[in-house]
């Protein structure tokens, strides 16, 4: 139901308040559904009452919001995604792999290899699903100035010869049995494929940045019937303009509150759409610790509740980095060995 007809099936919807959740991207009765009477009231223009009976009515058009067995679940999450680091022991760390429909969220102090992950990860969600890929596009929200499209060829030049044949492959680059990864002008074709599926934006500022999530979330709605729809949404970092926009403790329930809506619009991309999403979380240091590792992530308990896998990365010796699983629902704590090279992330 992605047609704005269809949305005026639902009462107090006209063709002009359906054109305007269509542009805003509540094109279905699940995305409406899973809206606040408060946030659809700004976005269509209309009371809060209204907009609290457009919300149930599309609650039970897309019948969500009741009860179901745990069987019921089971069989739901047979449908998330795994999303390869290419590293083996950080991808069993993780249970197979980065989760759709979840928040993971990598935190460190800086060069400790964020960026690096979030590019690797761009590169890999394009690969075929035998070798860890999701066969899907990423967007990049970008509030560092930290993508580079140099990093991401020198990322394809460091895939196995056989993925990057297979790719090609999938990619429509070359037909089965005549890809191959020495021809320069086929990998070249492959590089630009793979570049042109990655949808970067940069984030000025943080009410930019908000604004960009909620336009993730209408790109990824409209792709989702392509050949490679949105399975990976990557923000890094997510806290860099709050950190530097909201100073101060007399400003820290503002920031907090902003952070936690964003948070929830990030949330509602992973799930209306079985995206991944990762976001990079800067680091401060911690002066009452007395013992242990001092290093602590920002964005207080709004941030460590929302996120579903929390990662630590700390610098290691020359090109080495530990991935350390610090939260997790269903997953032991842990740690795993990686090294980031030229070609890339890879493993010890």
């Amino acid at each position: 139901m992605a047609a704005s007809e269809d949305l005026e099936d639902l009462p107090g919807v006209g063709p002009a308040t359906a054109e305007k959740l269509t542009e805003n991207g509540y094109d279905s009765y699940q995305g409406i559904a899973v809206a606040s009477p408060g946030e659809l009231s700004n976005t269509a223009d209309v009371g809060e009452s209204s907009a609290a009976d457009i919300i149930q009515a599309a609650r039970e058009a897309a019948d969500i919001g009741g009860f179901e067995s745990g069987a019921e679940v089971l069989e739901r999450r047979e449908q998330i995604g795994k999303l390869s680091w290419g590293v083996e022991e950080v991808d069993e760390l993780l249970g197979g792999g980065v989760e759709t429909q979840s928040i993971t969220e990598v935190y460190g102090e800086f060069g400790a290899g964020k960026s690096q992950v979030t590019h690797q990860l761009a590169v890999n969600v394009q690969l075929p699903a035998e070798h860890g890929g999701l066969e899907g596009s990423s967007i990049f929200i970008d509030s560092e100035d930290t993508f580079r499209p140099e990093r991401i060829e020198q990322m394809v030049e460091g895939l196995e010869d056989d993925v990057i044949a297979d790719t090609m492959v999938l990619h429509d680059v070359a037909e089965e049995g005549e890809a191959d990864p020495g021809d320069d002008a086929l990998f070249d074709d492959l590089v630009e494929s793979i570049l042109d599926k990655i949808h970067v934006a940069k984030a000025f500022n943080s009410n930019h940045q908000i604004l960009l999530a909620e336009k993730a979330q209408e790109l990824a709605s409209e792709g989702q019937d392509e050949a490679f729809p949105v399975r990976l949404l990557a923000v890094d970092s997510l806290t860099a303009h709050f950190r530097a926009e909201y100073v101060g403790r007399g400003e820290l329930a503002d920031r907090q509150q902003k952070l936690n809506k964003h948070l929830h619009d990030l949330m509602r991309v992973g799930d209306l759409n079985n995206t991944a999403v990762v976001v990079t979380n800067q680091v401060a240091a911690n002066p009452d610790s007395f013992f242990g590792d001092p290093t602590q992530p920002i964005g207080g308990n709004i941030l460590g509740h929302t996120s579903t896998f929390r990662l630590y990365l700390r610098k290691s010796k020359g090109d080495k980095r530990i991935v350390r699983l610090v939260d997790a629902p269903n997953l032991p704590d842990g740690e795993g060995v990686m090294r980031v090279e030229e070609g890339g992330l890879m493993a010890e």
